[in-house]
């Protein structure tokens, strides 16, 4: 017997830029992101830009997974392998399950635009209690490629045959209602 399909129910998203040197005049990936999230029918509640301060970072993350009103939040910054990309570190910390293939995915299409020099992204995704975490390159090309050919169809709960929307109790509570 196949699954019902299941209605579009916008989620509520974080965006956070982490960098010391992006602003709200200049930050492109946070405005793709922000911009894929809302034209997809979701809504970005949330939205900063936070420097790459590990203890601040954290408190910002542990807010945001504690608010009931996020559903997933998506990160862009930090991630690369110089001594101030931290977004991994500060983030496992709170990881109830790794989503291992996000990044293998991600690496593995990135390979396709930047060759051999995908393999210095550290892209990942997690759940943290019930909220889901992107954690993305800063560069806007990355933004594009992990928002329209992974992230996107994954928090969308008619993707088949399966999505990461419905893996997720509090999410999938709110699909019922």
């Amino acid at each position: 017997m196949a699954k019902a399909q299941l209605p579009f129910t916008p989620l509520n998203a974080g965006v956070v830029t982490v960098s010391n040197s992006r602003t709200a005049d200049n930050d492109d990936a946070g405005d793709l992101i922000t911009e894929r999230l809302e034209k997809a029918g979701h809504r970005v509640i949330k939205r900063e830009i936070h420097p790459e301060q590990p203890k601040k970072l954290t408190s910002l993350f542990q807010d945001w997974i504690r608010d009931p009103e996020v559903d997933v939040i998506i990160s862009s910054g930090g991630t690369g392998l110089t001594s101030k990309d931290m977004t991994p570190e500060v983030v496992r910390e709170f990881v109830r399950k790794p989503i291992p293939g996000f990044g293998e995915l991600f690496r593995m299409l990135s390979f396709e635009d930047v060759g051999t020099s995908a393999l210095e992204s550290r892209a990942e995704a997690c759940v943290a209690d019930d909220t889901l975490i992107f954690l993305l390159p800063g560069s806007p090309g990355a933004c594009r490629l992990a928002m329209d050919r992974l992230i996107l169809e994954q928090i969308d709960a008619r993707h088949r045959p399966c999505n990461l929307v419905t893996l997720l109790p509090r999410i999938l509570n709110k699909l019922r209602h």
